[in-house]
């Protein structure tokens, strides 16, 4: 797992990354969908793997659901990861530009990339942070939002650790779809069972991502394409003029998104699915404003690595340490334990 993209997650969620670090691995959940199965000629799992890396869709639009049942608190800057149903929309245009819509109770955060600048607008606060687009950045930083990404995340990550199948067909959001399965080996230490991906049959994108816990028949968390339509895109979607009255502010430099200082990136340790990510989170004077006391959270647990306390959800553990240190992965105690003391 590459730190970079680690690094991006724990900037997006601030304070909330012990909690929900094993998210930021692309591990979610989706149900199996509702409709017949479809009938497709059949297709082998190394030939559907390498379609997904190698599928360029276009322009497109949509609606993504997702469907959260975790337990974790309400984070601050990543609304799509607390309890309940969420929906966005998304478009793009196929070469690099993008807009998300992250509709909320108090207004919605809007994403916008035009392959130069990218923005970020909360019509809440009515604030406004742009950064200059370096290459390989030029989609807006969506998320739990998409699954298109997060599904392919999931599949360069675990695939080396995994027995990899395709598992029968599925129609989500109107399309005939493989079921991509990816199956922990039986050396890999970790809370997941299974990670299911509906695959488009004609354009080979991620349409939904479904992850499945051990011990349990029911997802914690969901997202996928309810609708998606292929085609050109209006260019307008992807500029973005400030509203009268907003606050516009530059991104800080010098960090992966949210402007870390060097040296800020957290570290990774182990691979696949018994990976886990070891990083500082801030004190809670320099936390968001809303954000959960984390000296507060989980029971208090201790090792050669110190003390602290634990975490879990049904998919998910981390150990906040007493000196400010965070482990968080898809992992049991032990694993984490292990990684602090390292």
């Amino acid at each position: 797992m590459a730190v970079g993209t680690a690094g991006r997650l724990w900037a997006r969620i601030g304070t909330g990354v012990a909690i929900a670090g094993a998210v930021g691995l692309g591990l979610v959940a989706m149900p199996a969908g509702a409709g017949a199965a479809p009938e497709l000629p059949p297709v082998s799992p190394e030939d559907l793997v390498t379609s997904v890396a190698q599928a360029n869709p276009g322009p497109l639009n949509g609606t993504v659901e997702l469907d959260n049942a975790l337990g974790l608190p309400a984070i601050p800057g990543a609304p799509e990861l607390a309890n309940g149903t969420k929906e966005a929309r998304v478009w793009s245009d196929g070469a690099g530009r993008g807009r998300v819509a992250l509709p909320s109770d108090q207004g919605e955060k809007t994403l916008v990339s035009d392959g130069t600048t990218a923005w970020s607008y909360d019509s809440t606060d009515r604030t406004a942070t742009k950064k200059a687009v370096t290459p390989g950045e030029h989609r807006p930083d969506a998320g739990a939002a998409d699954p298109t990404r997060s599904a392919a995340d999931a599949i360069e990550r675990l695939r080396t650790t995994s027995t990899v199948s395709v598992d029968g067909t599925a129609e989500v959001a109107g399309r005939p779809a493989y079921e991509l399965v990816l199956a922990p080996r039986p050396t890999e230490r970790t809370l997941l069972r299974e990670v299911r991906i509906a695959v488009d049959s004609e354009k080979r994108i991620p349409l939904r991502l479904t992850v499945l816990a051990t011990g349990s028949a029911d997802p914690a968390f969901e997202v996928g394409f309810t609708d998606i339509t292929f085609g050109p895109q209006d260019p307008a979607l992807f500029t973005f003029t400030p509203p009268p009255g907003t606050t516009v502010k530059d991104a800080p430099q010098g960090g992966d998104h949210g402007g870390k200082p060097a040296g800020a990136e957290p570290t990774v340790v182990g691979d696949g699915w018994d990976t886990v990510v070891i990083g500082k989170r801030p004190a809670q004077d320099q936390a968001p404003q809303g954000a959960p006391d984390l000296s507060q959270l989980g029971a208090p647990v201790s090792g050669s690595w110190g003390s602290g306390r634990l975490v879990t959800t049904a998919v998910a553990s981390a150990i906040l340490t007493d000196d400010g240190r965070v482990a968080a992965g898809a992992v049991p105690e032990q694993v984490l334990t292990e990684a602090l003391s390292k």
